[in-house]
C-alpha cells in the first residue's frame, strides 16, 4: 500500500484554507502551523492532521507549503530550510528583490513558486497557440487584472496582482520581456495600480489595479494573423479571431477544459515529492518576477532614464 504524502502547510488563512482543502482531496496528510484561533478552526474543519503554533514544532514532512502574508514569506522559508525538503511558496516569493535573489541562490532545486496561472488550461492553450505558429508569429501579449480593493494588509495591490501576469508571460512567451515604461496610481499603502510596457518583439502590456468597480481578468495574445483571448479566469474556452475571405472576423471558441489551477499546481508539487518533475516556477524565476516588479515600480515613480546632450 502506498503511504500518504505528508506535508506541512504554514498559514491557514482565507487562501490557506483552499490549499488545505485541495491537499486533502489529493490524499495528503497535512500538518498546519499558524498563530490565530481562526486558523486553528479552519485547519480543524479542513481535515488537518495536526495544528502547531510554531514552524519548528511541525513533525517530519516530505514537503512544505507557505501561505502566510507576503512580508513573512522569507522568514518562514528560512525556518523551513533546515528540514531539507522542497518548499512551495505563494507568489510573490518576497516583496524585496535582493532577498529574493538570496533565497534563489541558497535554495536552488528546493524552492518553488505557486504561480497558479501557469497551470490554467486557458493559459496553456494560449501557450500552445503561440508555439504552434498556427496563426503566425507572436506580436505581443496584453493582460488586464482589475478589481476593487484588496484583502491584503501587508503589501499593496501591485505586489499581489502583477506576479500573476508576469508568470503568464513566462508561460506563453517563454520569457519576461525587458521593462520599458510604467505609470502608477498611489494608494493608501503604496501603489493602487500599475500600467506597464515591456519588450518590443514580442511586447507585453499589462494593467493591474484595485480601483475598478467591475472585476476584469483578460489575457489577449496578439498574433500575425489574429488574436486568441482568455476573457475570464473561469472561462472554459479561448476565443480565436481571424480575418475571413471577405475581411469579416471569423470567431472560433476553442474548448480548454475545466481543471482548477490551484489543484493542478498542488498536484504537480505532490507529484514532485514522489519523484516527478519539478513545479513550473523555479526560485530563479520567482526572483526574476520580483526583480521585474521592483524595476517597474521604479520606472513608475521616477520615470525612464534620459540622456542629456
Amino acid at each position: 500500500m502506498t503511504s500518504k504524502p505528508v506535508l506541512a502547510l504554514v498559514g491557514c488563512g482565507r487562501w490557506g484554507a483552499y490549499i488545505l482543502r485541495d491537499l486533502v482531496s489529493l490524499g495528503c496528510e497535512v500538518h498546519v502551523a499558524a498563530h490565530s484561533t481562526d486558523s486553528r478552526e479552519r485547519a480543524t474543519a479542513g481535515g488537518a492532521a495536526s495544528f502547531r503554533e510554531r514552524v519548528e514544532d511541525l513533525p517530519a514532512v516530505s514537503g512544505a507549503i507557505v501561505a502566510v502574508p507576503t512580508t513573512a514569506h522569507a522568514n518562514v522559508i528560512r525556518r523551513l530550510a533546515p528540514r531539507g525538503v522542497p518548499i512551495f511558496v505563494e507568489k510573490p516569493m518576497t516583496p524585496d528583490a535582493e532577498e529574493a535573489r538570496r533565497l534563489a541562490a541558497e535554495l536552488p532545486g528546493r524552492l518553488f513558486i505557486m504561480d497558479k496561472w501557469r497551470y490554467h488550461p486557458g493559459i496553456e492553450a494560449l501557450r500552445d497557440i503561440a508555439r504552434s505558429g498556427e496563426m503566425g508569429r507572436v506580436i505581443g501579449l496584453s493582460t488586464w487584472r482589475l478589481d476593487w480593493g484588496s484583502p491584503h494588509a501587508d503589501v499593496d495591490a501591485v505586489w499581489i496582482l502583477a506576479p500573476h501576469d508576469l508568470s503568464i508571460a513566462l508561460e506563453i512567451l517563454g520569457h519576461i520581456p525587458e521593462p520599458r515604461a510604467a505609470v502608477a496610481e498611489p494608494g493608501r499603502k503604496g501603489l493602487s495600480s500599475l500600467s506597464a510596457i515591456l519588450g518590443s518583439d514580442p511586447w507585453l502590456r499589462l494593467e493591474v489595479s484595485e480601483r475598478y468597480p467591475v472585476k476584469r481578468r483578460e489575457i489577449r495574445l496578439h498574433l500575425l494573423r489574429g488574436t486568441a483571448v482568455l476573457a475570464d479566469g473561469y472561462d472554459t474556452h479561448v476565443e480565436i479571431t481571424r480575418a475571413g475571405p471577405d475581411g469579416a472576423p471569423l470567431i472560433e471558441k476553442r474548448h480548454v477544459g475545466e481543471a482548477m489551477p490551484l489543484l493542478s499546481e498542488l498536484a504537480a508539487f505532490v507529484g514532485h515529492l514522489a519523484g516527478g518533475p519539478a513545479p513550473k516556477s523555479s526560485a530563479a524565476e520567482g526572483a526574476l518576477i520580483v526583480d521585474v516588479i521592483a524595476r517597474l515600480r521604479d520606472l513608475a515613480t521616477t520615470g525612464p532614464a534620459t540622456t542629456r546632450s
